[in-house]
């Protein structure tokens, strides 16, 4: 069992490149550096907030946290540090009680952070679970309700700040577009 990863209640943070095909094809080999840019944000917004690197697979990252208010930190550090540049990361966010095994974490709550991911780039979304643990003086639009891959129930979802961006990308979803603060 990994000795350094958080248990009991947990926040995932999920982070994937938009459209990294698309730059590779851009940038050449040219994007091997902006990969790798991207990666040392990612890494120091990680640990600028006590976030665990769980794992990476390509552009993306599996990080989990103690406490919901430093994730959401996290991935606003994040989608700022990114917002000017070519790579925009789309950012899931989701808190549950995962079981630590050997490997890392298991359990439905793993599987429901990746889902939550179905953002755009630059866009955070996060789960009902995590938008509870939050203060008021983070600022939320409910999403509404969506269904997410192989998951059975409709899950609400928040976006982190007020920025307009498509529809998400979930099988299916109701549209409440409110800016609330998070309680």
């Amino acid at each position: 069992m990994r000795e350094d990863l958080p248990s009991g209640t947990v926040t995932f943070l999920f982070t994937d490149v938009e459209g990294s095909t698309k730059l590779l094809h851009q940038h050449g080999d040219a994007y091997a550096d902006l990969l790798g840019a991207h990666r040392e944000v990612v890494r120091g917004a990680l640990r600028r907030h006590s976030g665990i690197e769980v794992d990476t697979q390509g552009d993306a990252f599996f990080a989990a946290f103690a406490r919901a208010s430093a994730a959401v930190a996290a991935a606003q550090e994040i989608r700022d540090s990114l917002g000017g540049g070519p790579i925009r990361v789309r950012i899931g966010i989701h808190t549950g009680e995962p079981l630590v095994a050997q490997e890392g974490y298991v359990g439905i709550d793993v599987h429901r952070a990746t889902r939550v991911a179905a953002a755009h780039g630059g866009q955070v979304v996060l789960s009902r679970t995590t938008r509870e643990l939050l203060g008021p003086e983070v600022v939320l639009r409910d999403l509404g309700e969506h269904r997410l891959k192989d998951l059975v129930e409709a899950e609400p979802l928040f976006q982190l700040g007020a920025g307009e961006f498509p529809p998400l990308r979930t099988i299916e979803g109701s549209s409440s577009r409110s800016t609330t603060r998070s309680r």
